[in-house]
Order: C-alpha cells, then structure tokens, then sequence
C-alpha cells in the first residue's frame, strides 16, 4: 500500500510539473560584427576564443545558421523578423550623412517582449537602425535603456564617428573613457545584475568587435606576438589610428580575444546571481569576415558583402541549461529572421504581429520535436536556400558577387560551394528559381540610398545628440 501512495505522489508532482506553464526566461543576445566562420576555437581557428568554444560546447550549435551579408540589414532582419528588403534595407548599410532608418512601422523584438511582461529591455553597443531622428533610436523602438553607439566603425577608444563623440547613456551624452568593448561589457553586466530576480529581462548586446577599425589594447596585441620596435600596418588619416598592431591579423586577433572575455564575463554574472539555469543565451555574428581586415571565412567561400556561405553563414550558438539539451549540433536551415518569432513563442507572446514574419518559430528543432523544418531561407537578391540546397542566380546579390551563371549547390556535402549541380538536378533548380522570383520583386516604398549618397559636406550634429 505504502509502494503504491508513493507512486501515486511521484506521478502526480510530475505531472502537475509538467502541466505548468513554463517559466518564461531572461533572454541574452551577444551579437559580434563581422566575426568570420573561420575565427573561433571550435572551428578549428589560432584565436583565443575559451568562453565562446565553452558556450558551443555547453549549448547547442546551429550549423546552418544565416544571415544578411551585411551589417544593417541583419540588425533589422534580427529586430522584425522580416527580411529587410520589404523595408528598403538591403543593398547597403545606414551610413551617418543618411537620413534613412528603419520604417518606424514595423514593430521590434523589444517592444513585442515588452507586451509579454518583459519589464527591463536593454540595448548594450552598437545600433546602425537609423540615427537621424529620434524616431529610429533604440528608445522609440521598445528598449528602455540604451548604452553605446549609434553609428558603426566608431573609434574604439576616442568613441567618435564623423568627428563628433559618439557614446550615448539612454538619450544623454556619455563621457564614460575606454576601450568600446570592455565598456559594453561592463554595461552588460551591470544591466544583468541589476535586472536579476525581477521580472523577467532581455538584454542585447551588440558588439562592434572586430569590425574596422582595426583597434585592439597593447595587452591583447602581447598575446599575439606584438613587438613595439617593429612598424606597425598600414592606417590612412587620423581614424582608428591608435591600438594598431604589427598586422592586421595580429590586431583582429585580439580584438575577437577581448569580445571572447566580454562573453565569458556575461556567463559569470549569470552564474553569480544563480539565474542561468533560465536565461536563454544566443550569440551569433552579423555577417561574415570582411576581406583584407584580418579575419577568416575557414573553409567556407566568400566574405561580407557576398551570398556566399563566407558572408551569409554565421556562428551561431543558442544555451538554456533549465529547457535545453545542450552538447549538440543541429543543420536545421535557420538564421536572423527566425529569432523573433522563436523568443516570442517562447516568452509566452502570443499576439500576432501586425505584418507577417518571414522567420519562423523554430522551437520544435532546437529542443529536438522536430528533427528538420521544411522551409525556404531567402538570402539576398537571386540566393535562396531549401533543405540541402542553395541556388545563387547570376549576378545574384551584391556586385561582389560575378559570377556569370547560375549555380545550384548540395551545401551539407558541398559546403565551400564549388560543385555546381544544376544539370544533374534540373527539378531542383527550377524549383528554387521560383521560390526566389517573389523575394527578389518585392519593392518598397523607400530604400536606403548608395552609401556615398549624402556624404559630401556632411556635418555631425555635436556628440551626436539627435534632437528631433
């Protein structure tokens, strides 16, 4: 009698647990800037990179993660859940002199979480979205505090774009000195200890390591060899000209060293206020390495700026040790888009948004319900991916990309992408070809302008303090 009442009790604790509905978690996204395929530890690189290797050997590594294959238009793909096309942002990045910035009617992530009782909603470091009028800064777009910068490629140690400081405390200047990645950093731990045991918290933070320029600390550069008696690379003007190496390898090196830490000091202080076991940690990188600035692509083909895996395919590492099977590798096809559909189902957010999401909740693949996703992931103008394939029309996305034909890759037994399979799977590639088509004809109603466009006899307003 005894055995069975307490098989009864057991049954019954398990199932009322697991009945419940599940807490919802603090969410942590650690975005890098142009952080190449080939520069982490788990892949094989010479970069120091512990916290980060530790994160992927702990949590759960998306293999077939993608991105835009430049900066702005992932940080508004990451924001929406829509591909930056439908809204002007895809051929370039929001330049300073630009008076472009992300359509103010699409809803962002951080507003969305907000309505799902996400109380404190930070943006930590680099913005890129818009900074012409006030309407495009983090603080209209549901964050409730911001830390950092506006602009990207700012100077790493004086904080200034165009000139003009550009360092910001919610709408206020900020005087604050020293190297921009410790600060964000700082700030990152700051807001995590701050917000922990209250309502439940999102913090994003947006890192400009290792995007030029190419500015690291002398204790950083030492671990990679640095010789003071020896010239250091090459620098044009006055921008970005202190904290150079010996090369540039060398300094981007340990740039990607100093974010490293920064990460590792992030999972501490989720560690140290006992609250890692529900917070979710996604670290990913915008895009890929730029050619010629000291990173790498590994194995993969292409840099930024291009659709190939080089450019498009980014780290991307997802932890949540309370809900989470971690120490696995997932090829599901995923990538910027889907992470606001996903945290929004997972936050218990069930409103529906107010223009359709292009990504998609891909919850049931990370905790293992679903062992693959039927989908198709748009890449940019002419590249498009479905399960193992990937079409890349001619002349397809960025001019850098010249190739003259079209090209059908088999991307899980051909990742560095040079065996075109269009003959032997003509099926496959006509399908594609049409799965493409309305991606690529969507027109908005206004696009970003050719970088250059506005740039002479641009004026920064002082410390980048937007007024209207």
């Amino acid at each position: 009698m005894k055995k069975v009442l307490l098989v009864f009790i057991v049954m019954t604790v398990y199932t009322v647990a697991f009945s419940q509905p599940a807490k919802r978690p603090n969410i942590v996204i650690i975005l890098a800037d142009d952080l190449g395929w080939g520069d982490l530890g788990f892949h094989g690189s010479d970069i120091q990179t512990p916290n980060i290797d530790r994160l992927a050997n702990e949590g759960l590594v998306m293999n077939q993660f993608y991105t835009a294959p430049i900066c702005s238009p992932t940080r508004a793909g990451l924001m929406t859940g829509r591909y930056p096309n439908r809204f002007g942002l895809r051929r370039n990045v929001i330049p300073p002199w630009s008076m472009f910035g992300v359509d103010t009617s699409e809803i962002f992530l951080p507003a969305m979480l907000g309505k799902g009782g996400y109380k404190n909603r930070a943006a930590i470091g680099k913005w890129h979205l818009g900074e012409s009028y006030k309407k495009f800064l983090p603080l209209q777009r549901g964050f409730t505090h911001f830390y950092g910068f506006y602009n990207g490629a700012m100077d790493y140690f004086t904080h200034q774009r165009e000139g003009e400081l550009d360092w910001h405390n919610d709408n206020a200047v900020c005087h604050d000195t020293g190297y921009a990645t410790d600060l964000i950093t700082r700030e990152a731990v700051k807001c995590i200890r701050e917000y922990s045991g209250k309502s439940p918290f999102f913090v994003y933070v947006a890192y400009n390591a290792p995007h030029a320029p190419l500015q690291a600390k002398k204790e950083d550069l030492l671990r990679y060899g640095f010789d003071e008696n020896k010239p250091l690379f090459s620098q044009k003007g006055a921008y970005g000209q202190i904290g150079r190496g010996n090369t540039k390898r060398q300094t981007y090196s340990a740039m990607v060293t100093c974010m490293d830490r920064g990460v590792g000091q992030i999972l501490q202080a989720l560690k140290d206020m006992h609250i890692e076991d529900n917070t979710l940690v996604l670290f990913l990188s915008d895009n890929g390495a730029q050619k010629g600035e000291g990173g790498s692509s590994g194995a993969l083909r292409g840099w930024k700026f291009q659709e190939w895996a080089g450019g498009v395919r980014s780290p991307a590492i997802i932890r949540w040790p309370g809900r989470l099977k971690g120490r696995r590798v997932i090829d599901q096809v995923s990538g910027y888009v889907d992470v606001m559909p996903t945290l929004l189902n997972i936050a218990g957010v069930n409103e529906k948004p107010q223009k359709p999401f292009d990504g998609i909740n891909i919850l049931p693949a990370l905790n293992g319900n679903k062992k693959q996703i039927d989908r198709y992931f748009y890449l940019g103008y002419g590249a498009i991916i479905h399960g193992p394939w990937k079409l890349i029309k001619a002349n397809a996305g960025n001019s850098a990309m010249k190739q003259q034909k079209d090209l059908l890759f088999n991307i899980l037994k051909d990742s560095t992408e040079h065996n075109n399979v269009i003959e032997q799977h003509p099926e496959i590639y006509q399908d594609l070809q049409r799965a493409v088509l309305p991606f690529d004809e969507i027109k908005p109603a206004h696009e970003v302008p050719p970088y250059g466009q506005g740039r002479k006899g641009f004026v920064a307003p002082k410390d980048w303090i937007i007024t209207q």
